[in-house]
């Protein structure tokens, strides 16, 4: 149980209702539709930071995610995560290891991948700078607007993990269900 009230439809701001169109958002945008002001900004900027876009796909930004995510320790997020990285096209292998379940080389072979995983993991971890040999790594990989991108993805999801978790946010019971079927829950 959330530590706050999430809003359903009728409970929000005119001005939210666009959120709720295709039903409940999920447990973010209704905890944050409590600060409408907040609401309006921050979950635009949560989606685009997250989402695909033309210059990094889906699939590379969940491993990001769900990476920074587990290292983290949030349970919303890397809970929530797993299933969307699977419906971005990673396997339950690769899934298992960004989860930190097996090592990230039993299950990715492509250099880019591995890069952008230790990438993740300095930036989700700290403490302090990246170090250079990693940017350099990710660097041979990756161009710069896209390793901008990339870095609002994990500095994003950082501050995510500790939102979903300082209130105890819900996974959602489908979200539970197909983790079961992996033999996650």
């Amino acid at each position: 149980m959330a530590r706050v009230k999430l809003y359903e439809a009728e409970d929000v701001a005119d001005s939210l209702k666009p959120f709720y169109a295709n039903g409940f958002p999920g447990p973010i945008p209704a905890s944050a539709a409590q600060v409408p002001e907040l609401a309006l900004v921050a979950i635009p900027f949560i989606m685009r930071s997250l989402g695909p876009s033309d210059a990094v796909d889906g699939r590379t930004k969940e491993i990001v995610i769900l990476r920074a995510s587990a290292k983290l320790e949030c349970q919303y997020c890397t809970q929530t995560h797993t299933v969307v990285a699977l419906d971005s096209g990673l396997s339950a292998a690769e899934c298992r290891a960004l989860r930190g379940e097996a090592s990230p080389d039993a299950a990715f072979t492509a250099p880019r991948d591995l890069s952008l995983i230790a990438w993740t993991d300095a930036v989700a971890q700290g403490p302090g700078a990246v170090p250079a040999e990693l940017q350099e790594e990710l660097s041979r990989h990756f161009t710069e607007p896209q390793i901008v991108e990339l870095t609002w993805t994990a500095t994003t999801t950082v501050m995510l993990n500790r939102y979903a978790t300082a209130l105890d946010l819900p996974v959602a019971a489908p979200h539970l269900g197909r983790l079961a079927t992996h033999g996650w829950a």
